[in-house]
């Protein structure tokens, strides 16, 4: 392939990016231009860029997607990752701090997104041009970058169809490294190599409504409600294994409408997540909620509706693949500890990754993702940069 020859001075800091992606409030879905971002700098680089507006759903929302190589060639090393934020919550409990702003105090950059997953990016395409300053009259291969602006709501119009847009086009990816944050107390703690799925069920139990004293004109749908809870709450899902903690379930909403205090509600809103490991299914755990809600309808002579919505199946890349010696390798060469393989922590867009390839997880610590006061330490932007560039040094030279 053939570089531009001006690439030996085209070095991006991963300070600078990072603050540029910052500075755009993107928000679920991202229409504030980080994608743009993100693109004027691959472009800079010689990368190929395609955007891609996908809207594939009834009730969802359009989302902006950017695919961008570089080469022609194998391999092909992507990185992954999302523009998009969750929203900044209270801006006074940020004080004097603008979460939009991309400050940097006493050595630390404030702003949200810096760890999920601003800095990531950054990190990532200044790894690619400072590997690129030194090795372009030699590389052979190919880089791909694949960025959504919605992995922190729905997740329904971003990376999915834009790996089945791949797979349409013939685009081969080989390994790839997302950039989300997997460091719990230190860099150098974990590699993801998988997470747990996920699914939300939500159900309204159907009553009639009408004055508490007199009960035989009602159907209280609140008895049959707890007894639900009561029975879902004692499920015993699976022990885990080797790779994975046990599945749990959590109820997130017990909702009746607002009566006056003498009215039995008509009904009752229920919703619970269940986090399950590889022993479980989608499809098999909406099958045993269904037995286990269906006789205390019955016993109740209640009815209920039900919605399932699966945001996706646990996963787990091979531990024995060489890629993920690799990923370690170039960790603990950088950060001076050895990093142990993980599935823990929220689900990620990894999921639609790992059926086309190999896939690892890896980023700056998790301990502020989400939280007010997000933010990052200059020195860790710094080494995350170190580790990119060596993973990619790595990947190409093996």
């Amino acid at each position: 392939m053939t570089i531009g020859t001006s690439l030996e001075t085209l070095i991006f800091n991963p300070v600078t990016v990072t603050q540029e992606l910052i500075r755009r409030p993107s928000v679920t879905p991202d229409r504030e231009g980080g994608l743009d971002v993100v693109q004027r700098h691959l472009e800079q680089l010689g990368f190929t860029c395609h955007r891609m507006t996908f809207h594939n759903e009834p009730g969802s929302y359009e989302v902006d997607n950017l695919y961008a190589r570089l080469g022609t060639d194998g391999p092909n090393l992507a990185f992954a990752g999302h523009t998009d934020v969750v929203p900044e919550g209270n801006r006074d409990r940020w004080g004097d701090i603008d979460p939009y702003k991309g400050e940097i105090r006493d050595g630390i950059l404030w702003g949200r997104g810096t760890v999920d997953m601003k800095a990531g990016i950054g990190c990532f395409i200044a790894a690619v041009s400072s590997w690129l300053a030194k090795n372009k009259d030699s590389f052979k291969g190919s880089f791909s970058f694949i960025i959504t602006g919605d992995e922190e709501h729905e997740a329904i119009n971003g990376t999915k169809p834009v790996m089945q847009w791949l797979e349409k086009q013939g685009e081969k990816i080989d390994a790839c490294v997302v950039g989300e944050p997997t460091n719990p107390l230190e860099m150098g703690d974990c590699v993801h190599i998988g997470r747990r799925g996920s699914i939300n069920t939500f159900i309204t139990v159907k009553g009639k409504q009408g004055h508490v004293a007199y009960q035989r004109n009602v159907l209280n749908p609140v008895p049959a409600a707890v007894a639900m809870v009561s029975a879902l709450q004692k499920l015993t899902l699976d022990q885990g294994n080797e790779w994975f903690e046990p599945s749990n379930l959590e109820m997130t909403q017990f909702e009746t409408a607002k009566c006056a205090e003498n009215v039995i509600p008509a009904e009752v809103k229920l919703r619970f997540n269940i986090r399950f490991n590889d022993e479980q299914t989608g499809a098999g755990l909406q099958q045993l909620i269904r037995e286990t809600v269906d006789p205390i309808a019955r016993e109740y002579s209640t009815e209920y509706d039900i919605r399932f919505r699966v945001s996706g199946e646990a996963f787990r890349t091979d531990p024995n693949d060489g890629f993920v010696a690799l990923v370690q390798d170039a960790v603990e060469e950088i950060a001076n500890r050895r990093p142990r393989l993980s599935t823990e922590g929220g689900i990620t867009d990894a999921r639609f990754l790992v059926p086309h390839c190999v896939t690892v997880e890896y980023g700056p610590l998790d301990n502020t993702m989400h939280q007010i006061g997000e933010h990052i330490p200059i020195a860790h932007i710094h080494e995350l940069h170190q580790v990119y560039e060596r993973i990619i040094d790595k990947f190409f030279s093996s």
